[in-house]
């Protein structure tokens, strides 16, 4: 007996139509995606997404009447599916990654960036769904085991990665990971040692991952408390944060005092 599996539900929003087939076409080779629409203007896209929620959404951002940017400020928060960006403007790029876009594809892009885009995409919407499905049974179980209420059972945090490579999909505890640092539009991951690249901005993962065990001490940095052994300050005046690994990195100011509380077990 075998398993169906669950297929991407995909929503290509373009106001050229030959732009629109151009990525049919491409999907139309994946088993894993299913695309249930098309749209040729933001207006369109924002009914569509109401009555359909897709899973990843392919959004021009240029478009007459209403651009992407417009359209996605028009959809409840809860709605909004993985994104892919896909324009001919690449001064679009920042804001896109503003609004957590998954990846942003320039016109005219080859099959091979387009593929590169939709294996990210895949891996964010896995990730996500096995995260909400954690999150659901974890709040299951603690309403009927203690009766949280609906705002302590918000508070779900990111308890493993999941990384795609060679191949096959390895989990990483949350737990085992070192500390994490900006590199481009992905996260890189430190463990152990050994390193894994991530599509997530360091602003959406500060908010999946537990204040109580992790701290941003740089806008590109995040570090585990427990593999923290020490500040030391540099003759400059500059403080770091010492690992066990023996890693050193860099702690703004303005984070300094904060660290220093939470290490000292001073978390309210």
């Amino acid at each position: 007996m075998t398993t169906e599996t669950k297929k991407i539900k995909t929503l290509i929003v373009d106001d050229e139509p030959l732009a629109r087939r151009t990525i049919r076409d491409l999907l139309a080779t994946d088993i894993e995606i299913e695309i249930i629409g098309e749209a040729g203007s933001g207006s369109d896209a924002v009914s569509f997404i109401r009555k359909r929620t897709p899973d990843l959404l392919f959004l021009d951002i240029q478009m007459p009447g209403m651009n992407g940017f417009e359209a996605l400020s028009k959809i409840e928060h809860e709605r909004i599916p993985a994104i892919i960006f896909v324009t001919a403007f690449d001064q679009y790029a920042l804001k896109a990654f503003d609004v957590h876009a998954l990846d942003y594809l320039l016109k005219p892009f080859t099959d091979e960036r387009f593929f590169e885009a939709l294996h990210q995409a895949k891996t964010q919407i896995e990730m996500r769904e096995v995260n909400r499905l954690s999150q659901s049974l974890v709040a299951l179980l603690g309403e009927h085991a203690t009766g949280e209420t609906s705002a302590q059972k918000r508070k779900n945090f990111l308890t493993r990665f999941m990384i795609r490579t060679a191949g096959r999909v390895i989990f990483i505890n949350a737990s085992d990971v070192d500390w994490i640092a900006a590199d481009d539009y992905y996260i890189k991951l430190h463990v152990g040692g050994k390193t894994h690249l991530l599509r997530m901005s360091m602003n959406e993962l500060e908010e999946k991952l537990d204040p109580k065990n992790f701290l941003r001490i740089h806008r590109s940095t995040i570090v585990n408390f427990d593999r923290v052994k020490e500040l030391h300050q540099n003759p400059n005046g500059e403080y770091v944060v010492v690992l066990k690994s023996g890693a050193e990195l860099k702690l703004s100011r303005n984070r300094r005092e904060r660290l220093e509380e939470l290490l000292m077990g001073g978390y309210d």
